[in-house]
């Protein structure tokens, strides 16, 4: 018999929604129901984000919004985790009265007992633990069930503090995670049908220097291609400074992992990259990208950059829109600085207009798109692998992704086919058209030409 009936809102990154199916793990495992009707629910989670003013809103208009299910179904409580309450601990309970619970960052493992405590004893559960203590792995996640790609968060918590960012006072120091656990998870996910493993951390290149006082991604990579059933591997968040040579080798050598990177460069201005306090100066970024493109020439490299940080001129602007000129990235995010208490950039002088911010992200987008388009040109003919997500009925075409393209962020692949497809199979597609972001194409059988 069930304990009880949960709903679960997951708000933010890819690496919140790990969280999220740890947590539904747990709470499954100790006998209560998930369901997907906020109006049914016994209790409500939401796990909160946090990084921007954009998200801290959403997160309070999704708390509020839940908590009428006190008065219109028979909601007994509700519970904020994650990143918002950790940022505002203090006053999150007091601020928000409809909360019943809350969680900080780093004690996800307690969400069945704060669950108990509402449910059973009908009592709040408020709790934050040192950001630093780190959770045991749990490997019996819950996520989506059609999904064929799962993310696998292998440390928490960051060294870098940049000038503008909140998370490592979040989230703590970085955590990592054993390679014998990650396996394991791994395994696990593979054993749920998952046959993409794309690799998140707040750094993930930073991983091991904690745990083996070495940058062991390339450890863990060699480890995770040896799992059967894996098909691709997909690296995010890349710092470019600790893009080592023997990372790239491995990469380019590996069939499994895919010739994509993400790397969060943020800007190219050395003057911007020194108030920011970024580790990279652009005479390094531009060798580490030279460096990927020799090594894969097929690479796709995507990457964000923020506009209008304090201090930046037009010229420091200049600096950056050349580069991404030059350069030709495949996928780019431009987003606004966003100020944010708490952080050293919000302290700082010669904040920049909001117009000119705006002005100056679409100038970089309305550039982007076209690189993008001229890439997505270049792509007609070829006969590249993709991964099926699904049918589009209306449309008679089945949407996939190739390697170049990380679910979520980036672009699709509209596919025709003779005979039928099914989600997560492998395919080879021959491109035959293209929009600015997205590609079209027809199955290729080879025993048919």
């Amino acid at each position: 018999m069930s304990k009880g009936k949960i709903f679960f809102v997951s708000l933010g990154c890819d690496k919140n929604l790990v969280d999220t199916e740890v947590m539904l793990g747990h709470i499954v495992d100790a006998g209560y129901e998930l369901i997907n009707e906020e109006s049914e629910a016994d209790v409500i989670i939401v796990n909160t984000c946090s990084f921007i003013h954009d998200a801290k809103e959403e997160s309070v208009r999704t708390i509020l919004e839940m908590a009428q299910y006190k008065t219109e179904g028979h909601l007994k409580g509700l519970v904020a985790v994650g990143c918002l309450t950790q940022r505002y601990r203090e006053e999150i309970v007091q601020e928000i009265p409809e909360l019943d619970g809350a969680l900080g960052t780093s004690n996800y493992d307690e969400i069945v007992e704060a669950l108990d405590h509402i449910i059973l004893r009908e009592e709040p559960y408020i709790s934050f633990k040192d950001i630093n203590y780190a959770c045991e792995p749990y490997i019996k996640r819950i996520g989506d069930q059609t999904a064929h790609y799962a993310y696998l968060k292998i440390s928490e918590g960051c060294n870098n503090h940049c000038t503008y960012c909140i998370i490592p006072s979040l989230r703590g120091k970085i955590r990592s995670r054993s390679i014998e656990s990650l396996v394991e998870e791994a395994q696990y996910l593979v054993s749920q049908g998952k046959s993409e493993i794309i690799i998140v951390a707040q750094d993930v290149t930073k991983y091991g220097v904690d745990l083996y006082q070495e940058k062991a991604l390339p450890r863990l990579l060699r480890e995770l291609v040896k799992i059967e059933g894996i098909q691709w591997i997909r690296l995010l968040y890349c710092y470019p400074e600790d893009i080592t040579d023997e990372l790239i080798d491995l990469m380019a050598a590996e069939e499994k992992i895919c010739n994509y990177i993400d790397i969060p460069i943020q800007h190219v201005s050395d003057p911007i990259l020194n108030r920011m306090a970024r580790h990279s100066n652009r005479v390094s970024i531009i060798e580490v990208i030279n460096k990927l493109r020799r090594a894969m020439p097929d690479i796709t490299i995507r990457s964000t950059f923020i506009v209008g940080f304090p201090g930046e001129t037009e010229e420091d602007y200049t600096i950056l829109k050349t580069f991404l000129k030059d350069h030709r990235l495949e996928r780019v995010g431009v987003f606004t600085y966003s100020i944010e208490e708490g952080t050293k950039a919000a302290q700082m002088s010669g904040h920049v207009d909001a117009e000119i911010m705006e002005a100056r992200r679409d100038g970089l987008m309305a550039q982007q798109q076209e690189i993008s388009m001229d890439k997505n040109e270049a792509m007609v003919g070829k006969i590249i692998p993709c991964i099926i997500e699904g049918y589009m009925p209306e449309e008679e075409v089945y949407m996939g992704r190739t390697y170049k393209d990380a679910p979520g962020v980036d672009g699709a692949i509209f596919i025709s086919s003779p005979f039928e497809l099914l989600a997560g199979e492998f395919v080879q597609v021959q491109v035959t058209d293209y929009n600015e972001y997205d590609l079209i194409g027809e199955v290729y059988d080879e025993f048919s030409q």
